[in-house]
């Protein structure tokens, strides 16, 4: 060891002088604090002490490629030790002493080197200090051994440092002489980890390995992983050792492929290895401007519009995350993304990105690419674009929701529920040139008048599903031609057939009890004849309607605003359910003599009509049901059968 030597407790003096004599004072900082700030704060696992090596690897292997031509050894060597840790061997610029001290010897501090490697800099990773730092979630004791490339002040090799550091905030730096065993041959570094007694198997080679892989693969260095085969003494630490190479040599995504066929094989199968699943379609994504490219993966399977799509992105060529999200604008949930970027910012763990100006400029530019294929595809009928739309439809609504050109491809390609079946909105206008197109607000709604709609050539689209109704809305302002309209009460009432006026009269009074009966149920009775006749009733339900009931409401308790409302809003319109008297249900109902009977008959009918809008009960209706089927169920057992009265019959003629 030369004289050259430092140690401390806490980094170094913590008072000085100010420029005026006055005495300050600096911060004293308690390592431990620290990294279980890190630990538990600012990284999401202590996995990523990996990457803050491999990191610092690189910005080091990167100084030295500028400092002595692309000729610079560019390699990271990983080599798991038989005690459990771990030694990292970098062939980059190296640290000098005074480098050492500034960059290991304060933490928090900006400094020359960092300006240097990488503050506002492209071919940087990462800062040096901070990197080194986190290692501590894993080690308790680190020891940095570092000759630097850079020439000696007073000319020649500068001599080689070591620094070794302890979680309990202790450091030593000394130089070492040449003939310290320790001093490395050439200009690089090595990282050595001593384990926690908790922490054995982050330092494990097969979890080396693993995290190397998943955050070293794209590095554009030779990353290179030590192990020991079959051999030697029982820990295997004299057996024969083999490199194995970890990184490639190109982005996936750029590596020359004989055929367009092998490239797309090649990086489907990419897809499985890191994403997880064969992709439906690929879209290639390139953004020169931001350092950007990768591919886009089409999901093969529907996902719901409020996933979180999360990307696999690549730093300058460090993986970033693998779960990175708000890449792409929110309707483009049907694509999962891997990329590499070079001038997005990334946050303080560096595992998302910052969101900037450069961000939301990056997110509009991959959206348009994304728009862009998604015309494209869409623009033929393709087996591609079939199966796309039967799988990602959603997209597409969402899409057409703020885009007028999608608008257009989706009014000619999208899918809806009609009472004329499933089909696009171009071809039901073109099957109605001559009548309006309506549509409804829910499922329920359509649901309940689906059956006599489609009896009665009415054209009704089912708006109740998702983006649906906004999306409509949409399309009735952008092609007026097709006359496309929220349906209503009153739609469906005028094609419905008015009984001739006997029979009106014939049934009036027991229309009026029906009528009383479900008056609680804020609902009218009325008498038609339509198709299928094997429905007995239809429920109407307005809108407007609702909108007049409430304010009724309002004007019974609120004499100002009840006086407002009531002048807007004109009379309270009920619900309709609309009796079929073509159903032979119907008219025994209305026939029959017993005014509770026809009560009761005409709440299960509504009950039923509710039910087969495919909307769940209320407790008030579920009772009304109930109530009504006792009552039902009453009279009929208590009704004489036909052959009680033959018997009865007999039995008088015999007395």
């Amino acid at each position: 060891m030369s004289a050259a030597h430092e140690r401390t407790d806490g980094g170094g003096d913590p008072h000085g002088t100010a420029p005026g004599g006055e005495a300050t004072a600096a911060f004293q900082v308690d390592l431990r604090g620290v990294v279980d700030l890190l630990a538990r704060h600012l990284y999401s696992s202590p996995r990523v002490y990996l990457r803050e090596l491999l990191q610092n690897g690189v910005d080091a292997i990167t100084a030295r490629v500028a400092l002595e031509g692309p000729e610079a050894p560019s390699r990271i060597l990983l080599r798991p030790l038989p005690d459990g840790g771990l030694e990292v061997h970098d062939s980059g610029v190296g640290l000098t002493r005074v480098e050492a001290q500034e960059l290991l010897a304060t933490i928090g501090r900006s400094s020359k080197r960092d300006v240097e490697l990488g503050s506002g800099r492209e071919e940087f990773l990462g800062q040096f200090g901070i990197g080194l730092l986190s290692a501590f979630m894993v080690a308790d004791e680190i020891e940095l051994v570092s000759r630097s490339a850079r020439p000696s002040p007073s000319g020649g090799r500068a001599a080689p440092v070591r620094w070794r550091g302890r979680a309990d905030g202790r450091y030593e730096l000394v130089e070492l002489g040449p003939d310290d065993p320790d001093a490395p041959a050439d200009p690089g570094s090595v990282v050595r980890l001593r384990p926690r007694r908790d922490t054995e198997h982050w330092l494990a080679p097969e979890t080396v390995v693993a995290l190397a892989q998943d955050f070293g693969s794209l590095l554009p260095v030779e990353l290179l992983v030590e192990t020991r085969l079959d051999g030697g003494d029982a820990t295997g630490a004299d057996g024969p050792v083999a490199l194995r190479r970890l990184s490639g040599d190109e982005l996936p995504w750029r590596a020359a492929h004989p055929t367009p066929a092998a490239r797309d094989a090649a990086l489907a199968g990419y897809a499985e290895r890191t994403l997880g699943f064969g992709p439906l379609a690929r879209i290639d994504l390139d953004l020169p401007l931001a350092g950007l490219s990768g591919v886009a993966y089409v999901l093969p399977a529907a996902v719901a519009p409020t996933t979180t799509a999360r990307h696999r992105v690549y730093l300058k060529r460090m993986l970033l995350g693998s779960a990175v999200d708000d890449l792409l604008p929110p309707w483009a949930f049907f694509v999962r993304c891997v990329l590499d970027a070079s001038v997005l910012r990334p946050t303080a763990s560096r595992e998302g990105l910052y969101e900037d100006e450069v961000l939301l400029a990056t997110r509009d530019a991959l959206g348009a690419q994304v728009r862009r294929w998604l015309l494209e595809t869409l623009a033929a009928d393709t087996v591609l674009a079939r199966r796309f739309l039967e799988t990602h439809h959603l997209a597409v609504r969402a899409l057409a929701l703020t885009d007028d050109e999608m608008l257009d491809v989706a009014a000619r390609v999208l899918p809806f529920e009609t009472t004329a079946g499933t089909g696009t909105l171009a071809d039901l206008a073109e099957a109605h040139p001559e009548g309006r197109l309506l549509y409804s607000a829910s499922v329920e709604e359509f649901r309940r008048i689906a059956p006599v709609a489609a009896a009665q050539g009415l054209a009704v689209v089912n708006g109740g599903y998702v983006y649906d109704a906004d999306l409509l809305e949409r399309v009735a302002a952008r092609f007026p031609q097709w006359r496309l309209s929220p349906v209503s009460a009153t739609d469906v009432a005028h094609v419905l057939a008015e009984v001739e006026p006997l029979r009106e009269l014939e049934v009036a009074d027991a229309l009026a009890s029906v009528d009383a009966a479900l008056a609680e149920q804020d609902c009218d009775v009325v008498l038609r004849r339509y198709e299928p006749d094997a429905l007995p009733a239809m429920l109407l339900h307005d809108r407007d309607g609702d909108h007049a009931r409430e304010a009724a409401r309002v004007a019974e308790t609120d004499d100002l605003w009840g006086e407002i409302l009531a002048g807007l809003s004109g009379p309270a319109r009920p619900r309709r359910l609309v009796l079929n008297d073509a159903n032979d249900t119907v008219r025994d109902l209305l026939a029959s003599p017993d005014a509770e009977v026809r009560a009761a008959g005409a709440r299960s009918l509504y009950v039923t009509a509710v039910l087969a809008s495919g909307k769940a009960l209320q407790p008030v209706e579920a009772a009304l049901m109930n109530d009504s089927l006792s009552l039902l169920l009453a009279r009929a057992l208590a009704a004489p059968r036909p052959d009680q009265h033959s018997d009865q019959n007999t039995d008088e003629e015999t007395r």
